[in-house]
C-alpha cells in the first residue's frame, strides 16, 4: 500500500498514517471484562434435518462434533486472521437451536476474556468453523446446504463499550 491515504483509512484501526497494513498497539490499553457473542446459521433439507436430529448421518454425532470444531476454531483464530491478536479466552461455548420447521441449524457462539482487545474475531469464528463442520458432516447426503447470516450479535467491554444488534435486542436473550 503507501502513497496517498485515502481519508477514509484514517479511520481503520490497522492502517498507519501512511496507509500501511499494521497491527494496532494494544500495550497501553486498559484490561477489561469483554465478551461476544455470534450468530450464524444451517439450511438443511427436511431429510437432512431428520437424519440430524436421529443422530443417524454417516459420519457420527454431528452437533457434538461441530462444537468442539467451533471452540477450538476460537483458539486458533489469531492464526488465521491476520493482524489479530493472540487472546487468553476465560470462556468459549458453542450452542445450537434447531429449528425443524425451517430446517435450520441456529449457532450461537461466545467467547469470554479479560483483556485489552475485543474478540468479536473469536466469536465469529466458532460460528463459522462450527458452521463449516455441519456442513462438512452432512454433504455426504446433501450438496445444497446453505451457510447464512453469520453476524455479531452482541459484544461488551473496552473503549467502545456495549453493541447490541437489533436481532439480539428482539430475541429476549439474557445480557450478560
Amino acid at each position: 500500500m503507501g502513497g496517498d491515504v485515502n481519508p477514509d483509512q484514517a479511520m481503520l484501526s490497522h492502517v498507519d498514517e501512511d496507509g500501511n497494513l499494521c497491527m494496532v498497539d494494544v500495550g497501553d490499553k486498559q484490561s477489561t471484562d469483554r465478551r461476544a457473542l455470534a450468530r450464524t446459521e444451517v439450511l438443511l433439507s427436511e431429510r437432512t434435518m431428520r437424519l440430524l436430529q436421529k443422530q443417524a448421518l454417516p459420519k457420527g454425532d454431528v452437533l457434538s462434533v461441530a462444537k468442539v470444531a467451533g471452540i477450538m476454531a476460537a483458539k486458533r483464530t489469531h492464526e488465521l486472521i491476520p493482524l489479530c491478536h493472540p487472546l487468553m479466552l476465560s470462556y468459549v461455548d458453542v450452542r445450537f437451536d434447531l429449528e425443524p420447521e425451517r430446517n435450520a441449524v441456529v449457532i450461537f457462539a461466545e467467547a469470554r476474556t479479560s483483556g485489552r482487545t475485543g474478540l468479536e474475531m473469536e466469536a465469529l469464528m466458532a460460528a463459522q468453523v462450527a458452521a463449516l463442520t455441519i456442513y462438512d458432516m452432512c454433504k455426504a447426503v446433501q450438496k445444497d446446504i446453505v451457510i447464512a447470516e453469520c453476524r455479531l450479535l452482541r459484544k461488551s467491554g473496552g473503549k467502545s463499550g456495549l453493541y447490541e444488534a437489533p436481532e439480539f435486542q428482539a430475541s429476549g436473550m439474557d445480557s450478560d
